[in-house]
Order: structure tokens, then C-alpha cells, then sequence
């Protein structure tokens, strides 16, 4: 039978979040791969990210493999295609021996996860290999419920920005209908704020990172300072309503 490779998303990082089917992906595969930061060097930098924290609450160490990539690299392409690629054969060379491999990613493997483009890697390298995804719950998802924000209603649109494309793309949104959830927005934590601001949309915001950990940190956008935040922080702008029950039905 032809291999395959199997995108299971974990969540935002609280361990309970991973659907039921999600688990039972993890433990049907021979393997599971989880991606790690590459060090200055390239190589493993040690440190265990939320993917394979969470992945652990379900499956055994010993079926655990960690892949190196490039993760948050934006200024070295070279870097970091050449880290994609590193990831490429060492998945493949799983893929020759096993029947099914899982790879774990935080979140959704189809919302802005390193899967899609292993994904495409594989798809190019290993003749005949299934590729299948596992959804998950989203941060912004996860943030709503701890929050209390309500995502959207009625008619009303879900425009989602990752802000590494700029502040520029984030204001655009918010200057449109509906709710603007930004992802990714730690180191421009500052521009965000002047984003909102700008806009009036500040006072029913909120932003929130390590959601489900215990350096969780939930709080309001217009405490929102100079200071960086955590690269994965999410931020939801809800949209503007009348405060009426059904109103954009």
C-alpha cells in the first residue's frame, strides 16, 4: 500500500483541545513528527515547541521524531527553503519506511501551518504518497472562548491577517466590516496599536498568547505598549455592533 502522510493539528497548545480524531491519527502512526526551530547553525536548537508539548500528552517519546525547519524565518529565503528541504528528505526517508506518518502542527495544518509546505515537498519527492489533514482547533477560536469574544453574527464578515504582511494590510481590515482577527503580531505589537487606534477600534479588543499555558497572558488591546510580545500572540478586533440581539441577521 502507498504511504501517507497525515497533517494533524493540535491546537493552540492546552492539550485538551486536540479533537478525538486528531488523537487517534497520532496513535494509529508509526511515527510522529513534530517541527523544530532551527538553531544559528541549522541545526536541532533543543528546544521543545508547543507542537511536540502537546503531541507527548498522547504518544509515547519513542515515536516521536523531531524535524529541524526554519520556523519564523523571513529574511533569509535561501535559509530557509534549504531548511524546507532538509525537512523534505528526512520525512521522506520515513515515508520509505513506514506505512503512515503524522505530522503534528499547532493549530490548523490548513490555516498558515509549516505542513502545507512539506506538504508540497513530499507531494513533489515520494511517487504515489497520500497526503491527508487532521483540522484543528485555531487560536483565534481559542481566544474567543477564554475571552468571551464573540467571532461573528449574522451577515457579519471574518477577515483574518497575518501581520508579518505588514501593518499596512492589518489597517485595510480594519478599516472594513466585520470582525479582524491578526495573527503573528508580536514584534509589531506597537504598530498594532496605532493600527486600532487609528481605526476606533481599540476599546472592545483584545490580544492573547501561550493561550491554555500557564504563562497564558489574556488582555485588553488598549494596554497594548512598546514592548514585543510573544511572536505567536492573536488578536481579535470584533466587529462594530448596535448591541441589538439578531441585528445582522
Amino acid at each position: 500500500m502507498n504511504s501517507r502522510l497525515i497533517g494533524v493539528g493540535v491546537g493552540p497548545g492546552d492539550p485538551e483541545l486536540v479533537t478525538v480524531k486528531g488523537v487517534n491519527a497520532l496513535r494509529s502512526a508509526d511515527v510522529v513528527v513534530v517541527p523544530v526551530m532551527a538553531a544559528s547553525d541549522g541545526k536541532d536548537g533543543g528546544e521543545r515547541g508547543r507542537a511536540e508539548a502537546t503531541v507527548l500528552h498522547y504518544v509515547p517519546g519513542e515515536k516521536v521524531v523531531r524535524v529541524v525547519f526554519a520556523l519564523n524565518e523571513r529574511t533569509d529565503r535561501a535559509r530557509r527553503e534549504a531548511a524546507w528541504d532538509a525537512a523534505g528528505e528526512r520525512v521522506a526517508e520515513l515515508l520509505a519506511r513506514h506505512r503512515s506518518v503524522a505530522f503534528a502542527t499547532i493549530g490548523d495544518p490548513n490555516v498558515y501551518s509549516t505542513f502545507t509546505y512539506l506538504a508540497q515537498t513530499i507531494a513533489e519527492s515520494v511517487p504515489g504518497v497520500s497526503v491527508e489533514t487532521v483540522p484543528g482547533i485555531t487560536a483565534m477560536q481559542d481566544l474567543a472562548a477564554r475571552s468571551g469574544a464573540v467571532l461573528t453574527e449574522g451577515t457579519e464578515p471574518l477577515t483574518l491577517v497575518p501581520v508579518t504582511a505588514g501593518a499596512g494590510v492589518l489597517k485595510d481590515a480594519l478599516n472594513g466590516p466585520g470582525t479582524v482577527v491578526a495573527y503573528k503580531f508580536g514584534r509589531q505589537a506597537r504598530e498594532v496599536a496605532e493600527a486600532l487606534r487609528e481605526t476606533g477600534r481599540i476599546d472592545d479588543a483584545v490580544w492573547g498568547s501561550a493561550l491554555g499555558l500557564e504563562e497564558e497572558s489574556i488582555r485588553p488591546a488598549a494596554e497594548l505598549g512598546d514592548a514585543s510580545l510573544p511572536y505567536l500572540s492573536t488578536l481579535i478586533a470584533p466587529a462594530r455592533r448596535d448591541g441589538g440581539r439578531g441585528g445582522k441577521l
